[in-house]
């Protein structure tokens, strides 16, 4: 069995999000990895390219903060707006990372939480809508509740990783990285 290569903070890596049935979701390219913890990677990107399984092509509009968990389902991108930080959650499987990208299946709800703490659960009819086409088992459906409720309380930790003071320390480390990398490349 080939051994993939591990990843490195530096390293530019494309982002692939799948659905249950194992078709492709939507493509971000690229972003550049800053912290690699035990259970958790973290990606910035900034303005970056994202291709819709439609074709349909378009670039995110601000600096994104994102982590990638490796035993929980969900992920979490950390959104740097003028008014604060915004984040969007996503209920998904844990991530894995193949050496091409890091991958990982979305299953439709959202947690939007506000620079002010509130929370928004979104896609609710989306999920409802694959739940029986794509024939989400009841297991399934209840981890991945599940962590949507465990993910409500966690976003409440001031002492996260996710937490908005480590969201601009780390969009901090990607701008010494990207300038590194800049330098290397010329």
């Amino acid at each position: 069995m080939e051994q993939v290569e591990k990843l490195k903070i530096g390293q530019k890596v494309e982002i692939h999000s799948y659905k249950h049935n194992g078709k492709i979701h939507r493509v971000w390219k690229y972003g550049y990895v800053v912290d690699i913890r035990k259970n958790c990677v973290v990606i910035v990107n900034n303005k970056t390219r994202v291709i819709e399984s439609s074709g349909r092509v378009w670039h995110t509009k601000e600096p994104a903060v994102c982590f990638f968990f490796n035993n929980s389902w969900y992920n979490i991108i950390s959104m740097l707006r003028s008014n604060g930080v915004h984040y969007y959650c996503n209920i998904a499987s844990p991530y894995v990372w193949d050496g091409e990208a890091i991958k990982y299946v979305d299953y439709d709800l959202d947690l939007k939480v506000y620079p002010n703490g509130s929370m928004k659960v979104l896609d609710e009819k989306e999920y409802s809508m694959h739940h029986v086409s794509m024939n989400y088992s009841d297991k399934l459906d209840y981890i991945l509740h599940n962590e949507l409720d465990i993910l409500k309380h966690r976003m409440q930790d001031p002492y996260a990783i996710y937490h908005k003071n480590h969201v601009y320390d780390y969009y901090e480390k990607y701008l010494e990285i990207k300038e590194e990398y800049n330098n290397d490349r010329y």
